[in-house]
C-alpha cells in the first residue's frame, strides 16, 4: 500500500474516483467511479439515480428496484443475481414455459445437497437466456411416464449406461431405484385412473367393451378389456381399462367375471352398450355375459344383439380356411421366395432376369409372417406377378429346385381373387379410425 498524506490507501482513492458507467467527471462533482460492469445481471437491470447520493438497480422485466449504491458504498450484485436466477422475478416467470420451471434448489460443487452459498459462478456466465430451473419430482414423473409409454423395463433406472447419461445430463438429479420407479409408475396409473373415472362420470353416451383373451405358457389366462366411446366432440376414443387374470381361461365364466370386475372398477353399471370378443363364445358363456347388458340396459334389445365376435377374428378365420385348402402350394411359393431372399447373389440374379424379361410389376418379394394372413396374401400377390421370372430362374439356376407349376400359379391366382376382398375389408375396418 502507498499511503498518502491523509493516511488513505491509494487503491481506495482510485475506487472512489470510478463511476458505475466508467465515465469521466470533473473534479468538482467528485462522483463514484468504478470499473466497467461485466456481470451478466446488467443484461436484466439498469441503474437509476434516485438522488445525488443514491442509485438503485431496476429490473427490466418487472420494474422492481433494488439497492445499488449510497454515496461511496456499493451493494454489489449478488441479490440481483438471485432475483433473476432463482425465479423470483414474476414477469420473467410468466414469459417462460410454466411446465418447465418450478422450485429451484442450487447445488454445490462438492456435494449433491443444496447450498445457496456455494452456487458455481459459471451459472452466471451464460448470456441471453434465463437459467433452467430444476424440479426433481417432475423428472421422476417423466421417467415413469417414459417407461409406461414405451414399455421399458423398470430395471433400466439401475442400468449403468442410463445412470451415467442422466448424471451427465443433469447432475442435480438424485437417481431413483427399481422400487422407487415401480411406486412412481403405480402412482401415475392411479392418477390417470382417477382422471378417467371423472371423465366417465361426465360422458354423455355409453361404453363398448372389447375383450382379448391371452393364455400364458403356464395356462393362466389374461383378459385385456378396452373401452370404446364417443366423446362430447363426437370423436371416437378408446382406453385400456383392465387386465384381469383368469386362472381357468377355458371356463365359461372367465369372460363374464372379467367384465364384472371392469364394471365394478369403473362404475359402468347401466353404461355398457356392446361387448365384443376376440374368440368364439359358447352358448353358456354368452348367457353369462348377456345379463351384464340386458339387466342394466333394458331398453337396448335386452342384450340380444349386442354380443358378437370380433370382425378381425372372423376375417382371419375365413382367410386361414382358404389358405389351408391350398397349404402345399402356398408352402411351395414360400420356399421359392426364401431361396431368392436367402442371399444377395440370388436376389441380384432374380432382378437381372426381371429386367431382361421386362416384367412390369413394381412389387418386391418378401417372406410372410405365417401368423398374419394378410402378409401371406401380399407375398402370394407379389410372387404371382413375377411368376415368369421364377420360371426363367428354374432354367438358368441349377441350384433352384421346386419351382411352382402352371397349375400351382393358377391356384395362387384363384386364392388371391378370394383373399382380396377380405384384405380390402380388413384395411378399412381395422384402422385406428374403426377400432
Amino acid at each position: 500500500e502507498i499511503v498518502n498524506a491523509n493516511n488513505i490507501p491509494s487503491y481506495e482513492i482510485v475506487n472512489a474516483e470510478t463511476s458505475p458507467n466508467n465515465e469521466e467527471h470533473t473534479p468538482e462533482t467528485q462522483p463514484n467511479k468504478r470499473r466497467k460492469k461485466k456481470s451478466i445481471v446488467w443484461e436484466h437491470f439498469t441503474i437509476e439515480a434516485v438522488s445525488a447520493e443514491c442509485r438503485r438497480a431496476c429490473c427490466k422485466q418487472c420494474k422492481q428496484t433494488f439497492a445499488y449504491s449510497t454515496g461511496s458504498k456499493v451493494a454489489g450484485t449478488s441479490h440481483l443475481k438471485r432475483h433473476i436466477a432463482k425465479g423470483a422475478c414474476p414477469a420473467l416467470l410468466r414469459s417462460l414455459d410454466p411446465d418447465q420451471y418450478g422450485p429451484y434448489t442450487p447445488r454445490s460443487r462438492g456435494s449433491g445437497a443444496g447450498n445457496t452459498s456455494n452456487t458455481p459462478k459459471r451459472r452466471y456466465r451464460t448470456s441471453g437466456t434465463p437459467y433452467m430451473i430444476f424440479d426433481q419430482d417432475r423428472c421422476r414423473d417423466e421417467i415413469a411416464r417414459m417407461i409406461i409409454m414405451h414399455d421399458y423395463p423398470l430395471h433400466m433406472v439401475e442400468h449403468p449406461g442410463f445412470v451415467a447419461f442422466v448424471q451427465n445430463l443433469q447432475p442435480q438429479f438424485n437417481m431413483v431405484t427399481f422400487n422407487t420407479i415401480q411406486g412412481d409408475c403405480v402412482a401415475t396409473y392411479l392418477v390417470e385412473k382417477q382422471n378417467l373415472m371423472k371423465y366417465f362420470d361426465e360422458l354423455p353416451g355409453r361404453v363398448g367393451l372389447t375383450l382379448d383373451m391371452w393364455t400364458s405358457s403356464q395356462s393362466v389366462g389374461y383378459v385385456f378389456i378396452t373401452g370404446h366411446f364417443v366423446d362430447s366432440d363426437w370423436k371416437l376414443q378408446r382406453r385400456i381399462l383392465n387386465v384381469v387374470m383368469e386362472p381357468y381361461p377355458d371356463s365359461d365364466s372367465a369372460l363374464s367375471h372379467a367384465v364384472s370386475v371392469c364394471i365394478s372398477d369403473w362404475n359402468l353399471e347401466g353404461r355398457l352398450f356392446t361387448i365384443t370378443c376376440n374368440q368364439p363364445l359358447t352358448e353358456v358363456a354368452l348367457e353369462n355375459l348377456r345379463p351384464l347388458l340386458s339387466v342394466k340396459n333394458p331398453l337396448i334389445f335386452n342384450g340380444q344383439l349386442l354380443i358378437g365376435n370380433c370382425i378381425a377374428r372372423t376375417l382371419s378365420n375365413i382367410a386361414y380356411d382358404l389358405l389351408s385348402s391350398a397349404h402345399g402350394v402356398v408352402n411351395k411359393i414360400r420356399e421359392s421366395v426364401k431361396y431368392v431372399k436367402s442371399s444377395e447373389s440370388h436376389e441380384d440374379k432374380f432382378l437381372d432376369l426381371k429386367q431382361q424379361l421386362q416384367v412390369p410389376s413394381e412389387r418386391s418379394l418378401f417372406i410372410d409372417d405365417q401368423t398374419k394372413w394378410n402378409t401371406t396374401y401380399q407375398m402370394l400377390v407379389a410372387a404371382s406377378e413375377l411368376k415368369e421370372v421364377f420360371s426363367c430362374l428354374d432354367t438358368s439356376d441349377p441350384d433352384y429346385k421346386g419351382t411352382p407349376s402352371f397349375q400351382d400359379w393358377k391356384l395362387v391366382e384363384i386364392l388371391c381373387t378370394y383373399l382380396k376382398p377380405l384384405y380390402d375389408a380388413a384395411n378399412i375396418l381395422m384402422t385406428t379410425t374403426y377400432p
